[in-house]
């Protein structure tokens, strides 16, 4: 008996079976569909979550332990469409309080942002993670009225400790 005398769906649970323990140690096979879902793959997923969870914590404890000394770059500000919307922090963003956003600053830190060559400053509450590499703070629209960046959209500000 010869491959050619075997039926067509021989070959394809041959494939199926010599790939198994690929799948079975977590690899990805290569005629794998993007939306096929391994058990060892979800179990790595979650592996990379717990320990993005634990960068995230000792960010957050050196932050608080050495003490944050402030930086300089970009600020812009939410606009209204983010209104009523969660913050990262569970809450629920409010244009009108003197909040922000901050890629790594524990919530509640209180920050004085201040604005390059006005020396305009507020004092606001980190709410919200940032996910950008051009700003450090987002603003809300209350602390960026208090600066006199509404017009401009983005500015210069110097990010400091309260």
């Amino acid at each position: 008996m010869t491959a050619r005398d075997l039926p067509r769906w021989w070959l394809a649970a041959a494939c199926l079976i010599a790939f198994a323990p690929a799948a079975e140690a977590g690899q990805r096979n290569a005629h794998a569909s993007a939306r096929a879902v391994h058990p060892a793959s979800v179990r790595q997923d979650a592996a990379l979550q717990d320990s993005a969870r634990q960068d995230a914590t000792a960010q957050d404890a050196a932050a608080t332990s050495t003490g944050f000394v402030g930086e300089s770059g970009t600020a812009s500000y939410y606009g209204p469409r983010h209104h009523g919307r969660l913050t990262a922090a569970g809450t629920r963003f409010d244009q009108t309080q003197l909040t922000a956003a901050h890629p790594w600053l524990p919530f509640g830190t209180k920050v004085r942002v201040t604005l390059a060559g006005t020396g305009r400053s507020v004092v606001v509450v980190i709410t919200d993670r940032l996910y950008s590499s051009r700003r450090i703070v987002d603003l809300s629209l209350a602390a960026a009225e208090q600066l006199g960046m509404i017009r401009q959209g983005i500015a210069t500000v110097t990010l400091s400790p309260s």
